[in-house]
């Protein structure tokens, strides 16, 4: 059995690294295109949070792969693959809860990276990318690597859902990372400065968390800034 688990674990880190170079290495590319030079002086950092990213790959990969040998060997999680398993107005809906209990479990372990110590021993690693590029998105402390590694793995323990289904969430968290540390806004002003755009996070509203630090601290929706009162707004040079 632990033999099972450590294959899937390793199996899974490399999925996740995969997964995360070849991403992080298109949107690299596309801000190439997009803003020439902007990675030039950023050549030391982009080296420094690829290999913080590849370490936390390894987080990342193992409970990931706990969960997926649970699935595949003993029917342990909620994953479910027939279609007609659940109503198939559960299939948006299972997206949203997802998102939103991760959205809320980053909002306020984010908020803890922030106290003076935690923010000394692990956060500072993701803050210094100044400015955060596209290889940013997984730089992590393994501290913090690890508080984020453990949130979707232990969802599919106890929320339904289908394994397309699982696919979305884990793209829009793999694209939603990736874009919103990228330093300039990939999505059109008429869907961030839209109704929808006030309730969610683009590199527009990121950026500024980078710039202040102690405010939007969200990772896909405005909600728990807004009621908690942390929403600054969007990055000024991003405005313009």
């Amino acid at each position: 059995m632990l033999v099972a688990v450590a294959l899937s674990a390793l199996a899974m880190t490399a999925i996740v690294a995969l997964r995360y170079l070849a991403t992080s290495g298109f949107f690299a590319w596309l801000t190439g295109r997009v803003r020439p030079g902007y990675h030039a002086p950023l050549k030391p950092q982009i080296g420094r949070e690829i290999r913080w990213s590849l370490a936390s790959a390894a987080i990342y990969g193992i409970p990931a792969g706990i969960a997926a040998w649970g699935w595949r060997e003993h029917g342990l999680t909620q994953i479910y693959s027939g279609w007609t398993d659940y109503p198939l107005w559960y299939l948006p809906l299972s997206v949203l809860l997802y998102l939103f209990a991760h959205d809320t479990w980053f909002y306020w372990t984010h908020r803890l990276m922030h106290r003076p110590r935690i923010f000394r021993v692990a956060h500072a690693v993701h803050h210094a990318s100044r400015p955060p590029t596209a290889w940013a998105a997984m730089s992590f402390h393994p501290i913090e690597a690890l508080s984020g590694a453990v949130v979707i793995p232990a969802l599919v323990f106890l929320v339904p859902i289908h394994v397309a289904m699982l696919g979305c969430v884990l793209l829009v968290m793999t694209v939603m990372g990736v874009t919103n540390h990228m330093g300039w806004e990939i999505f059109p002003g008429r869907l961030v400065h839209s109704r929808a755009g006030n309730w969610l996070i683009t590199a527009s509203h990121h950026q500024l968390h980078h710039e202040r630090y102690a405010c939007n601290y969200g990772l896909y929706f405005r909600f728990w800034d807004r009621l908690c009162k942390t929403d600054r707004g969007l990055s000024a040079a991003f405005r313009r």
